[in-house]
């Protein structure tokens, strides 16, 4: 690997989606342009003053936009971020476990021991779920609740819980749609190599197969990976997730290991000749050339290869990339791990696909990056609806009909809590201009099926901790308390509406 893509894959790993702390401004842009943004669209988004709502529409302003019949408005979270009880009922290690509990890692050294405590308080929160309208709740499931270390025979306790879970869900009208990996290894894996070590991803299909034979068809969709690239890019290149590591060369292997357990979960699913679907959760970034010119084109083009080809091609083509193939180079360990018949794996059909969408991503000619649009409190964050629009019009485009899910949109706020109140005008603007570029991607064909707003309540926000809060529900952590947002108020009129 040259030095060259090295400094490359190095930066993109800056530009997670997930990852808060990245840079904000790389390339030579100007640092001083990208703060007075930010600070220009925090006070927009936030400010709640008569002259403010003197000079501009209410964000509760109806577009006039009327979703299709039947139409999955939900809402998400992940084990890790909201569950807590980490020791409870043979739980085991996981990854984040070990990550949060190392100093230095998170800010303000949080752990996710406690989070929102939703194992213990679910059942009132499934009762806010049905109170909210929800329609479909996409939530994750603790690998380490299954498998204390990752092997063996499942934990009943564990899949108990599950079923609890599923259960509520269903018996208030609301459709499970759980994920099997969202980040949390389970930590005796890890210390076998992690996702570098091949024998995880099989490892993978047999806790997929424990989980799927126990819930059954009471889970009508299933997601298998949540966002490899965020595995990729902030655990093993950036290094501020877990495992922490930074390496490329181990980066793009985990890549290819990823998509293989992907592929051997659906066989898994197939196997049980269930009515349940299945697929990928993919977060998606559209990359634009920041100037124009054939050399920032040409570079955009291999960002793009990174970003997204990477996961999308071989799961819909049963190819990688051959730009990104060439780019990393014949001896780089994952060109070397792919075995004949992995992509045939990989590239098993699949039902749906979930898309995550937060933000856009400019390409300069050198391959650096730049912002062009104001940013949200997570600093890599840029506003920009059209990109959601753009992204689904492009997966409809380039990959076929395939039905899509937004499982994950949404943004961190400044909430503060005033007795009963948490004023979060931001959010709603967010959410409904994201959901207005969702409404005309469906006007010219995509077959968006739901929408899921990250994150139902506020939750452990990885190496940030509980600093930044992404909720419709404001989580009062010392006691424990749910406070509905006013971004969660409009949220249940639209679902009421069917319309924003």
């Amino acid at each position: 690997m040259s030095v060259l893509t090295r400094r490359h894959l190095l930066r993109r790993a800056a530009l997670s989606a997930s990852a808060a702390g990245a840079a904000r401004v790389s390339a030579g842009a100007s640092t001083t342009a990208a703060v007075a943004a930010s600070a220009a669209v925090t006070a927009a988004c936030d400010a709640d003053t008569d002259s403010d709502r003197d000079r501009s529409p209410s964000p509760e302003t109806r577009l006039g936009l009327r979703f299709p019949d039947g139409f999955g408005w939900g809402a998400a979270t992940s084990a890790y971020q909201i569950e807590g009880a980490a020791k409870d009922d043979g739980r085991g290690e996981s990854v984040w476990d070990t990550f949060s509990h190392t100093p230095g890692k998170v800010r303000g050294g949080d752990t996710g021991d406690v989070a929102a405590d939703h194992y213990h308080r679910y059942e009132a929160d499934l009762d806010l779920m049905r109170d909210l309208g929800l329609r479909t709740y996409r939530f994750s499931i603790s690998w380490s609740r299954i498998q204390a270390d990752g092997t063996g025979a499942p934990n009943q306790r564990g899949l108990d819980f599950y079923r609890r879970l599923v259960d509520g869900l269903l018996a208030r009208d609301i459709a499970p749609m759980a994920t099997l990996f969202h980040w949390d290894l389970p930590q005796s894996l890890q210390d076998a190599g992690g996702w570098e070590n091949r024998d995880v991803a099989y490892r993978f299909a047999d806790y997929a197969d424990h989980v799927f034979r126990a819930l059954g068809e009471k889970v009508p969709v299933w997601l298998t990976v949540n966002e490899p690239k965020t595995v990729v890019q902030n655990g093993y290149l950036h290094g501020h997730h877990a495992p922490g590591h930074r390496d490329p060369e181990a980066a793009y292997l985990v890549a290819h290991h990823l998509q293989l357990a992907h592929g051997l979960a659906v066989a898994a699913l197939r196997a049980t000749s269930g009515t349940s679907r299945i697929g990928p959760a993919l977060n998606l970034h559209p990359c634009y050339p920041a100037v124009e010119g054939a050399e920032a084109e040409a570079a955009t083009r291999l960002y793009d290869g990174y970003e997204n080809r990477l996961y999308l091609d071989p799961i819909f083509k049963g190819s990688y990339p051959a730009d990104v193939l060439d780019d990393l180079g014949p001896d780089s360990r994952m060109v070397r791990a792919i075995r004949d018949g992995d992509l045939k794996i990989i590239s098993a059909p699949v039902d749906l696909l979930a898309v995550q969408y937060y933000t856009p991503i400019y390409v300069t000619p050198g391959g650096g990056t730049v912002q062009k649009w104001p940013t949200t409190e997570a600093e890599w964050q840029q506003i920009y609806p059209d990109g959601m629009y753009d992204m689904l019009t492009r997966v409809r485009r380039d990959y076929g009909d395939v039905a899509l899910t937004v499982t994950e949109n949404g943004l961190p706020t400044p909430d503060t809590l005033d007795g009963d109140r948490v004023d979060d005008p931001g959010r709603i603007g967010f959410l409904r201009d994201h959901l207005a570029a969702a409404h005309r991607a469906i006007a010219d064909g995509v077959r968006l099926e739901s929408y899921h707003v990250w994150s139902l309540m506020d939750n452990f926000e990885w190496d940030q901790g509980y600093e930044q809060r992404w909720g419709l529900i404001y989580v009062d952590y010392p006691t424990q308390r749910r406070i509905l947002k006013r971004s969660a108020h409009w949220y249940r009129q639209v679902i009421k509406d069917n319309q924003v």
